[in-house]
Order: structure tokens, then sequence, then C-alpha cells
């Protein structure tokens, strides 16, 4: 059973970690759009992400079983990926067809992000999840390895775009072998679509609003290392288009240490609230190095950022991973789910999809011209993140405290009032 959800979580990953790290210099650079263009189009799937509880969420709740859910929205979404990826016309006119494909394949991907997840706890222990997940990260460090050696020519490189029809690819490949996983039949009428409203009530706590707030404003900067470090690592540090992918799996290899050593050792040293400002203070520093990176010679500054690009993996499990330990902690026993999907919205969803935008627009702002002639401001670009990223650990250490555990006296004294919910 581990080894079969194992495969699963490899391959969801591995899709979107075939794409996510490289789409963008695509879409500018090749493509020639406006920077403003791609951010609407990277953009499309944190949207999706806020309908996913109202669309797949729900159909996999009450009518469909699980794995036949996740089947055909991977066939459906291979087939749309595979179309847009042979798509070659450049210039303005391809902004349409990207963005209308990109919308309809986010729309069928985003609820497997969360069924991937609530098949594995079905059928597993919560015990059991890291180690399944883990997979996943895997899995986005191999695709990128695929489209390293693509690119190197070890194996013919297809006439397209060769990130979209690897991702198509390999989202055809998981649509089969969903069929193939544990019956996970639909609980009918188990599922609230606005779920997390009843963990509005959390927002009475002033410590949870402060967390929440400074997440939702890490999650917004995270989008400036998905969307334009591809294109920085090319046309500042002279990484070569071929081994983009490769380089840039660094940061996960650095999550799969972090959240298998790091972070158990973390959490028992420094406690939780020393283990997110780690977390907290990594996305700083890397945006600093960054920033830093274009004012020196490559050939110091290149190892010094691929460096650095362990930070990211540090900075997502100390933070976000550890951000989903503070939420169950502070949520009373009876609204834990709602809370978690709370968190889910304010960073998965908001977070993102206006981080997307923030990033598309500094990006416009610092860079000149179009195409592969363009030249962009890097250090301009990434000041910004570092600069809000560094006001919201500031915000951190001084509003947020340590979460009582459930059980303790401190637990047992916190008000009540708050508690009451709003149903």
């Amino acid at each position: 059973m581990k080894a079969r959800l194992g495969l699963m979580m490899f391959l969801e990953y591995a899709i979107w970690g075939a794409w996510a790290p490289v789409l963008w210099p695509y879409l500018t650079d090749t493509l020639g759009l406006g920077q403003s263009q791609a951010g609407w189009i990277f953009s499309l799937l944190w949207l999706a992400c806020l309908l996913a509880p109202l669309t797949g969420g729900q159909v996999a709740d009450r009518w469909l079983p699980t794995q036949s859910f996740l089947g055909i929205a991977h066939l459906v979404g291979g087939a749309i990926l595979l179309v847009l990826g042979r798509r070659t016309g450049a210039g303005p006119g391809a902004f349409g067809p990207w963005l209308g494909l990109m919308g309809a394949y986010s729309l069928v991907f985003a609820p497997t992000l969360a069924l991937t997840n609530s098949i594995v706890f079905h059928h597993l222990s919560e015990a059991d999840f890291g180690r399944i997940r883990v997979f996943g990260t895997i899995g986005w460090i191999a695709s990128g390895l695929i489209l390293s050696g693509w690119r190197r020519g070890l194996v013919p490189s297809p006439a397209g775009c060769d990130a979209i029809l690897l991702a198509g690819g390999l989202s055809l490949v998981l649509g089969a072998y969903c069929f193939t996983l544990p019956h996970t039949p639909p609980a009918r009428g188990r599922a609230d679509p606005l779920a997390f409203r009843r963990a509005l009530v959390l927002l009475r706590d002033r410590n949870t609003l402060a967390f929440l707030a400074i997440a939702f404003l890490v999650t917004t900067e995270l989008q400036f290392y998905y969307g334009p470090t591809g294109g920085f690592l090319e046309s500042a540090l002279r990484v070569p288009h071929a081994a983009v992918p490769m380089t840039m799996a660094v940061a996960q290899a650095a999550e799969i240490l972090a959240l298998a050593f790091a972070l158990p050792v973390a959490l028992k040293r420094w406690g939780l609230r020393g283990t997110l400002a780690l977390g907290v203070l990594a996305w700083p520093l890397r945006y600093l190095v960054f920033a830093l990176a274009p004012l020196g010679p490559v050939g110091v500054m290149r190892p010094l950022v691929i460096s650095s690009l362990t930070l990211h993996g540090i900075g997502f499990t100390f933070f976000f991973v550890a951000s989903q330990i503070f939420i169950d902690r502070v949520a009373p026993s009876d609204i834990r789910a709602s809370a978690q999907s709370l968190l889910t919205l304010v960073t998965l969803g908001l977070g993102n999809f206006l981080g997307t935008l923030l990033t598309a627009t500094v990006m416009q702002h610092f860079t000149r011209g179009m195409g592969a002639a363009a030249t962009t401001q890097w250090t301009s670009v990434f000041l910004v993140p570092c600069l809000l990223t560094l006001a919201c650990a500031a915000g951190y250490f001084l509003l947020v405290r340590e979460p009582a555990r459930p059980g303790s006296e401190a637990w047992e004294q916190r008000p009540k009032a708050w508690e009451r919910s709003f149903d």
C-alpha cells in the first residue's frame, strides 16, 4: 500500500515540477509575452486552488470514488497539456490560447493536490503521511533531471514546449495508474464546500491572526522564487539552459533533508516558535544573496547563489510545514480540519495568487525590452521580496508567541470567548 501511494505522490509532483520552475522564462523569452501576461498564466493555478473545494473536492466527496476522479482529472489534464505544449506560435497572439488552455488545465489539476493527500490519510495513518509525501519532492527533482537530460541531448527533445510536454506525458501515466489505486468511496454529504468558514473563529485570537497575516505575506513573496529564478540563473549567472531544471532541484533536495532530519530536531530543540523563526529568516537571506549576485563576479556569485537555493528547502519546511503544526495546535479539536482549510485558503490560494501578480508587476517594472533581448535589473527585483520578508520576520518576532500545547495549563487558561463559533 505504501509503495503504491508513494508512486502516486511521486508522479503527482513530477507533473508539477516539470513545468513550474522553468515555464516563466519560456513564456517571456521564447514566446515573447510580457511579464504581466506570464504572471496571469502562472496565477491561474492558484486561482483554481481557491475554487477546488467547490469543484473537484465536492465531486470526490459526494459522487465519484477518489481514485476515479484522480484518474479522469489527470487523463484530461494530460491531453490539455499535450495540446498546449505543441503550440509554437509566438508573439502577442500566443497569450489568449495559453491563458485559456492553462486555465482549463488548472481547473482539473488543482483539486488533485488535496485529493492525493486525502487518499493517503484514508488508507494510512497520519504518522505515515510524511514518509509518503517525501516521494512527491523526489518526483519534483526527477522531472527536473529528465528535462535537463532532454535539453542536453541525451534523448531526443520533442518540438514545442518541452516542460509542458513532459508534464503532459507524466499526467497521462498517472491518470492510467490512478485507476489501479485502492478503492476510496465518496462519503456522501460529509464535506462542506465552505468548511473553512468554521475556522474563522480562530481570527478572534490575536496570536493566530498575526500568524496567519504573516503566513499570507510570506507566501506572496514565495512567487519571486518560482517565477523569475530560472531566467535569473540563465541571464545573470550564465547557467546553461539545459542545466537550469537540474540546478533548481537543489532546493528540493534540501527540502527532503530538512523534512526527514532537520525538522524533528528543530522542533525538539527550539520549539515550534523557534522553528518557525528559522523558516521565516531563510527567505530574506536567500533573496539578499540573489540581489547581490549581479553585483559581483559570476565565477564567485554563481556557486553562492546555487548554494543559497538550499534556503528554499529549509524555509519551506521550517515555515510552511511547521505552520500546519501551529494551526493544528491552536484550533479546538472540533474545527481542526476546517482550520487547515483556512490556512490553505490564505497561503496556497490567496497568497500565491496575489503574489504571482505582484511578481509580474515588479518584473515588468524592472525589465526593459521584450523576448530574448529583454534585460532585467535583477538586484532591484529581488530587493523587493527581501525587504518584505524581512518585515515579515520582524513582525513575527514582535507579534507571534509560542502556542500553548493542548492539555497544558496555558491551554486550559487561554481565553474562551474567541472559541465561540459564528454558526
